[in-house]
């Protein structure tokens, strides 16, 4: 990593960027990892894809002493979020000798990961509430945690994990250091930060400037002619791999099998999947052995689809901040992409609200 303002890191660390072709910090990267290293509470808000990530591994992995207690936390809302999480952490510690991460979410038997715990590990990647079992469990123990992050809070907000982020919290030293980054920064954010930190830096990356690598694209349609309006959408773009985003379960399927007869090779992903289906898919998409994913909002975050071009929002996002997590997909780490959104002539109020949020007329 060449930037001269980069801050120093421990050889490490610094030969892990090398090694990942690191030319320069992104802008959360480079206001965040100054007081991340200093030990200082940091809340930073910043769109998907900016580089939240990297941010606060860096500044977790400075402060681990590899083969000594558990000393750091990340929690996080979804299982795919904590892989992706956990795999960033695994390369940036590549040069770390004798580390041990592990990654603790519901979906797996208690009994598999009990019996991985046999040997501490430094780092642990996991949801509120399994991570909250292994507290009360005894399996986990926090007593020497220096650091703590909630990744992506404003989604555990969103799907009722406030109680077991609190309790959790609750397990760890006082002066722990406590980092909260988030993709928005609604009052409730605001509302735990006071709560959970002490004396935090607040980093906001502007979500225009960030977002200036994704065109964004409206199309008012009547909702029986939405599927026409999609169909035609993929045939004038013809995508190498896009998402396409509806509200519900239902919709998600019956999308997903309307574009299968077409001749699209498309996958489902909802909520209502076993794990073990969710993974499957996702692994599929990846992969690209398919070019289609539709998908509800458990697929908003945490899933990084490298030079995903384009997304499709088939039924338009219930408010602006999920708009964010969903065009997110796309334009990440400064690369180009694409956003269109089916709205139907009833919702322009939030397509309004969208185009003020972008600083658009």
């Amino acid at each position: 990593m060449s930037d001269p303002a980069s801050p120093a890191l421990p050889p490490p660390l610094a030969q892990a960027l090398a090694a990942l072709s690191f030319e320069a910090l992104t802008p959360v990267q480079a206001q965040a990892l100054p007081a991340l290293l200093d030990g200082r509470d940091v809340i930073a808000q910043a769109r998907t894809g900016s580089g939240k990530t990297v941010a606060f591994g860096l500044g977790l992995l400075a402060r681990i002493d590899a083969g000594g207690p558990l000393q750091a936390l990340v929690l996080v809302p979804t299982r795919e979020l904590a892989d992706q999480v956990g795999k960033s952490l695994r390369q940036l510690a590549r040069f770390l000798p004798n580390l041990k991460l592990s990654i603790l979410c519901g979906g797996v038997p208690l009994r598999v990961q009990l019996e991985s715990l046999v040997h501490v590990p430094q780092v642990v990647v996991g949801t509120p509430g399994r991570i909250l079992e292994h507290l009360e469990k005894g399996s986990l123990e926090l007593s020497a945690l220096r650091v703590l992050v909630l990744d992506e809070a404003d989604r555990m907000l969103d799907m009722g994990f406030v109680d077991a982020m609190r309790d959790v919290v609750r397990f760890a030293p006082r002066d722990c250091q406590t980092n909260l980054f988030s993709a928005t920064f609604p009052e409730e954010i605001r509302a735990l930060s006071r709560e959970f930190q002490r004396d935090p830096v607040e980093i906001e990356v502007d979500d225009g400037a960030a977002a200036t690598g994704i065109v964004h694209r409206f199309y008012t349609v009547e909702p029986d002619r939405k599927l026409d309006a999609l169909a035609w959408l993929l045939a004038e773009h013809k995508p190498a791999s896009a998402m396409i985003f509806c509200n519900t379960r239902r919709d998600t399927q019956d999308v997903a099998a309307a574009l299968d007869q077409r001749g699209w090779s498309v996958l489902a992903l909802h909520g209502d999947l076993e794990q073990r289906d969710r993974d499957e898919v996702l692994v599929r998409f990846a992969n690209r052995s398919c070019s289609l994913l539709v998908a509800t909002d458990v697929a908003a975050r945490g899933l990084d689809i490298a030079e995903l071009e384009l997304v499709i929002l088939y039924d338009m996002a219930s408010d602006v901040d999920t708009y964010v997590h969903r065009v997110g997909r796309t334009g990440r780490a400064g690369r180009s992409g694409l956003a269109l959104t089916l709205c139907t002539p009833r919702e322009q109020a939030r397509v309004d609200a969208v185009a003020e949020r972008l600083g658009r007329p």
